[in-house]
């Protein structure tokens, strides 16, 4: 039966995939760029997630290449005839890996060719030279402005990016209120995870566990005169760690506050986090964040403390949190979260003395700093100086998509202690 969705695909055409070793970066790279010059927007998250699903799934056949280029490329229904188009250009005769090692002596890929773009007089009907009015000088695209004739022509190139995928890119401190509002919704799906461990909690399992149950193992004997016939074992549960999220509301995060709050929101709903916020003071919001309306969780979170967009004792939050909820087991062996940017109030090397006494409670610290992203950030500030020899992921967290990595931080296990895995 024909594949309605992939015309001229065949399972069982295997032509040049079955011989042919491709490495999936490259391929992905050069298929969605072919489409992105053909018109469908591709950005260059999807090619690395295309990338990543074609070492998961090998291009033996066209028929699975199709589906999984299909399923990672195309976001609407009107973007399928074009795709099916550039991948028939593409994959219609077997595959040259010359075509994506950038080969010189390789035919050209889809779209490098040269294109002209017609001029105003091909596109408009003829008219009098006396009635034409007069004309600004043409300038060719993607050029600097000049019009010298024998200067090199360049080729211009439009990528429409969808507006979704335009707004996951955008940083939070240039997003425009309607934008912030779509931001905050999205943020709020976010699920996050920690890690697991193991319960003190015990239940019953197979032979194959190497706990013996003594407790059921002779409550069982009872029914058999006092003689252990049946040996019960048992094994320790598994609970997720407990996820804390500290925020700075200081004037200098006030640009990121509301997609943060957001955030911790969301966690606190779906992970039942433990959530609090800083500045001059902290304060914990658990309790304000933990209702279902997320404009009513805001709006209780900010009747909470008198000190929003103030400045910033980061020392001074941090030690309150230890010694009033981490101490009694708050922070013992959770996953925290500190968002801040780090430019703090208080000593350099009081900040340390306490990020030291946070380290010893908790399973892993995890640094978000939006001001990260910048090309020449260096984390020279005192506060955020002496506070990373004791963090074990230093992120950004600046966009929605930079939340991915926050994401996977949360998620990942204690890195190996020789080792030095913070990123700065």
């Amino acid at each position: 039966m024909a594949d309605q969705g992939s015309p001229g695909i065949r399972s069982s055409d295997r032509s040049g995939f079955g011989r042919t070793s491709i490495e999936a970066a490259a391929l992905a790279v050069g298929f969605s760029t072919a489409l992105r010059r053909a018109g469908v927007p591709s950005s260059p998250d999807r090619a690395a997630r295309l990338a990543e699903a074609l070492r998961l799934v090998p291009p033996h056949a066209r028929e699975p290449l199709y589906w999984t280029c299909r399923v990672v490329l195309v976001s609407s229904r009107e973007q399928v005839p074009v795709f099916d188009a550039v991948f028939e250009a593409v994959f219609a005769g077997t595959l040259d890996p010359a075509d994506f090692r950038g080969d010189q002596n390789a035919p050209p890929s889809i779209g490098s060719e040269p294109r002209t773009r017609p001029t105003a007089a091909d596109q408009r009907p003829a008219i009098a030279a006396d009635q034409a009015p007069p004309q600004p000088p043409a300038l060719t695209p993607g050029a600097d402005g000049s019009t010298d004739p024998d200067a090199p022509e360049r080729e211009s190139i439009l990528v429409t990016a969808a507006a979704e995928e335009r707004l996951h890119q955008m940083s939070f401190a240039d997003l425009t209120p309607d934008e912030i509002a779509r931001m905050r919704q999205l943020v709020r799906r976010i699920a996050l995870a920690t890690p697991e461990r193991l319960s003190r909690r015990t239940r019953k399992t197979s032979r194959s566990a190497p706990g013996l149950d003594l407790r059921r193992t002779v409550r069982a004997a009872h029914r058999t005169g006092g003689e252990p016939v049946r040996l019960v074992y048992r094994r320790r549960r598994t609970r997720m760690r407990r996820l804390i999220l500290l925020c700075d509301v200081s004037g200098s995060m006030e640009p990121y506050t509301r997609v943060f709050l957001s955030l911790l929101q969301g966690a606190v709903a779906g992970a039942e986090a433990e959530a609090f916020i800083f500045s001059t003071g902290l304060t914990r919001l658990t309790r304000q964040l933990a209702v279902r309306d997320p404009d009513q969780a805001l709006a209780r979170a900010a009747a909470s403390t008198e000190d929003w967009a103030g400045g910033t004792r980061l020392a001074e939050s941090i030690r309150h949190f230890v010694d009033a909820w981490g101490r009694r087991g708050l922070a013992r062996g959770a996953v925290v979260v500190i968002i801040s940017d780090g430019w703090a109030l208080d000593d350099p090397e009081t900040v340390g003395t306490q990020m030291a006494r946070l380290r010893r409670l908790a399973y892993r610290i995890i640094w978000v700093n939006p001001r990260k992203v910048a090309l020449d950030y260096q984390p020279v500030v005192g506060g955020m100086k002496a506070a990373l020899p004791y963090v074990d992921a230093f992120v950004s967290g600046h966009s929605y998509a930079a939340l991915a990595e926050v994401a996977a931080a949360i998620r990942a296990d204690r890195s190996d202690p020789h080792e030095n895995t913070r990123t700065r």
